[in-house]
């Protein structure tokens, strides 16, 4: 006969559950709401979807991160204006995001550890999506959508002359990018985390952030 699992584990695995489905939800919303930022790839476009996944992470632990960043880019996937391929992109350097900065964050369960999960974990975004965009995003566009390198550079010179070909299309447009999004997701989530976390699971009450 199967071990049954105890009554108090077994609520406390359902309530991160539920909050995993919530958390989900609010990402899946706020990806909808879409900024363009200046001097920015007029293609790139900013959210906060990764507030709730990296609230998540943090809360609920690094891989509870990755399966929210899963869902939320599975869920977007049927309005997706790219064939899914920059849902792919959100996917990896979201995944490689929250799961940083859940894995040092939960050796480090204070403030200080929460400034330095988040930094480290911004500098792991920017620094792998260099080669994610290099080799496999944008030749992905190129090989699904027919949008030569060329022509997205063409795409991004009025709003940013510093950008003329495929390096400097990562150099001044992504890199910049990914800075702006893991230093604004982070500050936002510096200072809600403590009272949404409280709201999620009653074992991190304790925490410090």
């Amino acid at each position: 006969m199967p071990e049954q699992l105890d009554p108090n584990k077994r609520k406390k695995q359902n309530r991160r559950i539920a909050s995993a489905a919530i958390l989900t939800a609010l990402a899946v919303i706020l990806m909808y709401l879409e900024i363009a930022l200046p001097f920015m790839p007029p293609f790139l476009k900013f959210d906060f979807s990764e507030i709730p996944v990296l609230v998540g992470s943090f809360a609920l632990g690094p891989a509870y991160g990755v399966i929210i960043e899963l869902l939320k880019n599975l869920i977007h996937l049927p309005v997706s204006a790219t064939s899914g391929i920059g849902e792919l992109s959100n996917f990896l350097t979201g995944s490689i995001y929250v799961f940083s900065a859940g894995m040092i964050y939960n050796k480090i369960r204070t403030r200080k550890g929460a400034i330095i999960s988040m930094l480290s974990a911004t500098a792991a975004l920017t620094l792998a999506a260099i080669p994610l965009n290099y080799f496999v995003t944008l030749p992905l566009y190129g090989s699904v959508l027919g949008f030569t390198t060329e022509g997205i550079v063409n795409m991004c010179l009025s709003v940013n002359s510093l950008i003329k070909d495929k390096w400097t299309l990562i150099l001044w447009g992504f890199v910049p990018f990914n800075l702006f999004k893991g230093i604004a997701v982070a500050f936002v989530t510096f200072w809600i985390y403590k009272p949404i976390s409280k709201l999620i699971n009653k074992t991190y009450e304790q925490t410090k952030i």
